[in-house]
């Protein structure tokens, strides 16, 4: 009887930690949203309810038909996948090289991405901006005027990918050591070459850390400000954190629009997670091969 007491004593307890934890995560999450739902009379309240008097969506209104919200949102889009098509396919093949192959460097180039994680990425706007000002990369013109992209996002790309690499390639290399090469051995003996054992083989069973990658660099482009903020000068190419800034004036803040355009950069964010969510808990086994 004690046994049974004591197992759900401890249930008890951690449901109650993990219930706490959540509500501690969702509260300031509500108040943005309680926040946007202020009518302009209100903007000041000392209320901590949620959802305050008189509701009212005129500050999403405002944030999607009165500013150019779209415009930033497009923009940020247009560089937060380029970034996630240019960081997965690096972290997916150097990773693989770095796990796989013997090569003269690997030790020393492993050690270095480690090393560069060691310090803050606001270290390095000062040599990136010389860097890609010598290449012409800081100029607000327009370069593919069908998908808007200027070169000042073409060097926001550039620098996401190379913050997030490191990491992303660690995280793969530590993915695919999981992985026997006995399974590419058997596909070589087969008849395939080298690139389709990689591609048939080694990439599907790899594809929960292929997820992982995916977000961590979508989370990096999609939340930067500092890098974005120096470079762009242009409002039309400004991307959302950079844009959500400019709604913030020195004497004045329309608070209700502020928190109603944080719920809206909210809202990607969540869908990306809401549907690569099965990769993250159940298909976190499907690369799991026992030897």
């Amino acid at each position: 009887m004690s046994v049974k007491k004591d197992s759900k004593l401890k249930r008890f307890i951690i449901h109650f930690i993990l219930l706490v934890s959540v509500a501690l995560a969702l509260y300031p999450a509500l108040r943005v949203f309680g926040i946007s739902l202020r009518p302009t009379s209100a903007l000041h309240t000392s209320s901590i309810g949620i959802i305050p008097d008189n509701p009212t969506l005129e500050a999403y209104k405002t944030i999607l038909f009165e500013k150019p919200f779209l415009t930033w949102l497009k923009n940020s889009l247009l560089v937060t996948v380029f970034t996630v098509i240019i960081g997965v396919s690096l972290a997916t093949t150097a990773g693989y090289a770095f796990s796989r192959k013997k090569f003269t460097g690997r030790k020393a180039g492993l050690t270095f991405f480690l090393v560069t994680q060691m310090f803050p990425a606001t270290m390095l706007i000062l040599p990136m901006y010389l860097l890609l000002a010598q290449f012409g990369l800081t100029s607000q013109e327009i370069i593919i005027p069908f998908i808007g992209l200027s070169k000042v996002h073409l060097a926001l790309i550039i620098m996401y990918s190379t913050t997030a690499l490191p990491l992303c390639v660690w995280q793969m290399k530590g993915y695919y050591d999981t992985i026997p090469g006995s399974l590419e051995e058997a596909a070589l003996v087969d008849g395939l070459n080298q690139f389709q054992a990689f591609y048939k083989i080694i990439l599907p069973l790899a594809k929960p850390a292929l997820v992982i990658t995916a977000l961590f660099s979508f989370m990096t482009a999609w939340n930067e400000f500092m890098v974005a903020r120096i470079l762009m000068t242009d409002s039309n190419l400004y991307t959302l954190p950079v844009g959500l800034r400019n709604l913030a004036s020195q004497f004045n803040t329309q608070w209700a629009n502020f928190a109603a355009a944080s719920v809206l950069i909210m809202v990607p964010v969540m869908a990306v997670f809401l549907i690569l969510s099965r990769y993250l808990v159940g298909g976190l086994t499907l690369g799991g091969v026992k030897g």
